[in-house]
């Protein structure tokens, strides 16, 4: 026997003291194998491989890129254990409290481990952002788009908050880190405008925009090629699961669609509380409410951002002399 809820199949999950058949999510695992951890190890075998490039290149990133395939090995190992007891009770405050320690944890990853400056206050900010942003897109999707009663059906909702989670941190990180790095490199810009009667939103407003350009083009980017050049992650899970290739072509636009949204409202959110928290009422810059994050693990995510700032930067006409036009002419403006 085997039960699809809206025409999408799901792992075999069993919810005790429960008759109705929606309380059955159940899945076909006749032509399924089982996966081990020597599959495990022999898929750890490509991250060696990279390892090994790395040290032969002497890129430096070898230590790196083992820590990151170990977090992932117990983090995962992890997440299915907890994930399993959540999916048994079907408990909607199991599922809440999941949803919160996602997000708790994406923003403490977001702060501490990926942005290379921070701003005060930066932590309470990052979170109400996060949780702004994935819990209100997640309960619209999962309720409207994708028509799962309750919206809460833990073996779909969770999953869903995951990915705006994971996506949701990389759009906030470079859009802060692009805007503090311009606060602190090119401050005398903004307090031009400052200086000239412009309020604060209107002196950082060239600064919002190419941040939010910045933190919304991977999006962009991954809806471009989807279906053509790449099948992603949730379209082959859906298909390895027994959906239909239709169906879960369909699931993958709504995913695609929804992390966009989360990304860019979260972008959003934070980008306007680093203005207001490095833009006093005074219009003021506080470069002294911006610090350098010292503790950050990831030295990777640094250069990345730095080169993207960089490129974008000169396709702009950034220039130091172009820079000087530009407040020339902002002066004749006001």
């Amino acid at each position: 026997m085997s039960y699809a809820l809206n025409d999408l199949t799901f792992p075999a999950v069993s919810y005790p003291n429960t008759t109705s058949p929606n309380d059955f999510i159940l899945l076909e695992h006749s032509q399924q194998s089982t996966l081990t951890w020597t599959n495990v190890g022999i898929g750890l075998s490509f991250i060696l491989f990279d390892v090994g490039v790395a040290t032969v290149f002497r890129l430096g990133i070898g230590m790196s890129l083992l820590i990151a395939a170990l977090r992932c090995i117990g983090q995962l190992s992890v997440v299915a254990t907890l994930l399993q007891s959540v999916f048994e009770n079907h408990n909607p405050w199991l599922v809440a409290a999941i949803c919160l320690l996602l997000n708790s944890l994406g923003t403490f990853e977001t702060v501490i481990n990926k942005s290379p400056r921070r701003f005060q206050h930066m932590f309470p900010a990052v979170l109400v952002a996060m949780l702004g942003s994935t819990i209100p897109i997640s309960i619209i999707g999962s309720k409207y788009a994708m028509s799962v009663e309750p919206f809460w059906t833990p073996i779909q909702y969770i999953p869903i908050v995951g990915m705006l989670c994971g996506s949701t941190i990389s759009g906030i990180v470079v859009a802060v880190s692009y805007i503090l790095k311009e606060f602190q490199e090119n401050r005398d810009k903004v307090e031009i405008y400052l200086a000239f009667g412009a309020s604060r939103v209107e002196a950082c407003r060239p600064i919002a925009m190419q941040a939010l350009k910045l933190a919304l083009t991977p999006p962009i980017n991954n809806m471009s090629v989807l279906g053509i050049i790449s099948i992603p992650g949730m379209m082959t899970g859906a298909i390895l699961g027994g959906s239909s290739v239709q169906q879960a072509a369909r699931l993958q636009m709504i995913i695609m669609f929804m992390i966009t949204a989360s990304t860019t409202l979260a972008s959003v959110l934070t980008t306007l509380a680093a203005i207001t928290v490095c833009v006093d009422q005074q219009h003021r810059v506080r470069n002294e409410r911006i610090t350098k994050n010292d503790s950050r693990c990831d030295e990777i995510d640094g250069s990345i951002l730095n080169i993207v700032a960089e490129d974008e930067r000169g396709k702009s006409g950034r220039g130091e002399e172009e820079r000087r036009v530009g407040i020339h002419r902002a002066q004749r403006k006001l």
